[in-house]
């Protein structure tokens, strides 16, 4: 067998059964402060970030004024004038420059901590026992604690907990993480639970062309109660009124394949390949958003080879 494969095999159980370590600093981040912060972003992304309290967070969106998507994040309310947002690496830029276009004029200012901070992820059943956190819900509450004499910033995951750390003593937390238990592992091994969830990522299952509906983000990261922001438009009449015409959707293949591979049904393309993985407990399967005909218990083929695969609901 492959090394690599077994490699692989054991994070999965560690992520799995255990706590799973895994550097996620490469991630954009900004913090956003003064007493316009709140009510502009309030405006400006999908999720009602005034309903927050100092520790509490919430998942959003930021979109075009046709509702497209231009970012997703996590947004952490730190204090009554100051908000956390963390991206994908890839947006993050398209977000500084979006939120530095529209604050012309309000008291914001917003800083990008860049290298000097680490965020680092621990996923699985034991995260908070090796954090020390104990218990910390629901999703995106956060709260500072000390891990190994160094402050960090806990934040409750869908899969663990995030820590997030001076960068400079990043080193030392991950010492004393893996000290308490915790089992270094791979982006690669980690993505395999991402998939197996069924959560989207932006660059991956989502675009520049996706709209929160087709990602089935919606439940998550859109409040359709909460006033005006840009693109609500498109997405409010979507959901009151409509029905997306691409959906994310799993596929349990009978072989392995790769990003972006073309998904086909009758010989006519309904979508491509996003985020494809090899399962210790699944097999091969992938994470893609596909037209909306392709239904659960249809019967695709994949790329040039034309790998078979079953359509099939979310989370695997």
């Amino acid at each position: 067998m492959n090394p690599e494969v077994v490699e692989l095999d054991g994070q999965y159980r560690a992520l799995r059964e255990g706590g799973g370590l895994v550097d996620r600093s490469e991630r954009g981040k900004l913090v956003v402060s003064g007493p316009d912060a709140v009510d502009f972003l309030q405006g400006q992304l999908t999720n009602d970030v005034e309903a927050l309290a100092p520790g509490d967070g919430c998942y959003a969106a930021l979109l075009d004024r046709k509702g497209h998507m231009q970012a997703d994040m996590r947004v952490l309310r730190l204090a009554e004038q100051e908000v956390w947002l963390d991206t994908e690496p890839g947006a993050a830029d398209a977000v500084v420059r979006h939120l530095s276009t529209y604050k012309v004029g309000r008291q914001v200012e917003i800083a990008e901590p860049g290298s000097e901070l680490a965020i680092l992820s621990l996923v699985g059943p034991a995260a908070g026992d090796v954090t020390g956190t104990g218990p910390l819900a629901p999703e995106h509450a956060h709260r500072e604690l000390e891990v190994g004499s160094v402050s960090c910033r806990a934040v409750a995951t869908d899969l663990g907990i995030d820590l997030i750390c001076p960068a400079s003593e990043a080193p030392d937390v991950a010492e004393a993480l893996v000290e308490a238990g915790a089992a270094e592992v791979s982006e690669p091994a980690a993505e395999i639970l991402r998939v197996e969830s069924g959560r989207p990522r932006f660059g991956r299952e989502m675009s520049a062309a996706t709209i929160p509906q087709e990602a089935g983000i919606d439940g998550r990261a859109v409040s359709f109660t909460k006033g005006c922001y840009i693109g609500q438009e498109t997405v409010a009449r979507l959901h009151y009124k409509g029905k997306p015409n691409r959906h994310l959707r799993g596929l349990r293949l009978e072989a392995p394949v790769t990003e972006d591979d073309p998904i086909a049904l009758d010989d006519r393309e309904v979508g491509r390949i996003g985020t494809a993985v090899i399962s210790p407990a699944h097999g091969p399967i992938a994470l893609a958003v596909i037209r909306r005909e392709a239904e659960p218990g249809a019967l695709v083929e994949v790329g040039e080879r034309g790998v078979g695969a079953r359509v099939v609901e979310l989370p695997f």
